[in-house]
């Protein structure tokens, strides 16, 4: 089994999980980069205010969500993007999190998707004084990026990814999470405690 997934990341426009307002995706086949999708998302009612805190973070404004669709119209799309790919994020609780409550917000089920923390998988292969992802990035040789643009953190989780698979010589990214002790979790119709964003 060749090294598969697909790399997730959310921004989010306040405290809630359920405000996401932007995802991007990177799609890998055989340990290589093959496809990416960005979009913004208008969060749903009542989970819709963006705090200065988060702009001042992502740069995304009320005004430039306006005219997106509702994650209960783009959730669809996300899926078929995926298309039953593990997902890997960093702090992946986080962005697991956000799927739940926009779904929960959105009165949709949450979808069944298994996961992998890239956060997990860089501390458990690099010693690093911080295991941010711009700093996990940059020792797996992704440097550079725009940090908060859903996209290009998408992109560099993926990077440490594969990167992390190669160092622990692990072929797939069940021997990845086997050698790394960092367990594929699974997203169902709701999350356990431990895995809720703090």
């Amino acid at each position: 089994m060749p090294l598969d997934f697909t790399a997730i990341d959310f921004e989010t426009a306040n405290g809630s999980a359920a405000s996401a307002c932007s995802v991007g995706m990177a799609k890998v086949r055989d340990g290589r980069v093959v496809d990416t999708a960005y979009w913004l998302i208008r969060p749903p009612l009542g989970h819709d205010d963006f705090l200065e805190w988060n702009v001042r973070i992502h740069g995304i404004m009320a005004v430039d969500v306006s005219d997106a669709a509702l994650w209960s119209e783009q959730l669809p799309g996300l899926l078929s993007f995926v298309s039953g790919d593990t997902l890997v994020a960093h702090n992946a609780g986080f962005d697991m999190g956000v799927i739940a409550a926009s779904c929960a917000a959105s009165y949709l089920p949450s979808p069944t998707l298994d996961y992998l923390c890239s956060l997990q998988v860089a501390r458990k292969t690099y010693h690093l004084d911080s295991y941010r992802l711009p700093v996990a990035a940059m020792a797996a040789g992704f440097e550079d990026f725009e940090h908060h643009n859903a996209l290009a953190d998408s992109l560099a989780c993926a990077a440490i990814i594969v990167h992390a698979a190669a160092r622990h010589e692990a072929s797939t990214l069940e021997k990845l999470s086997a050698t790394a002790s960092a367990p594929i979790k699974r997203l169902g119709a709701s999350l356990s405690s431990a895995e809720t964003p703090g």
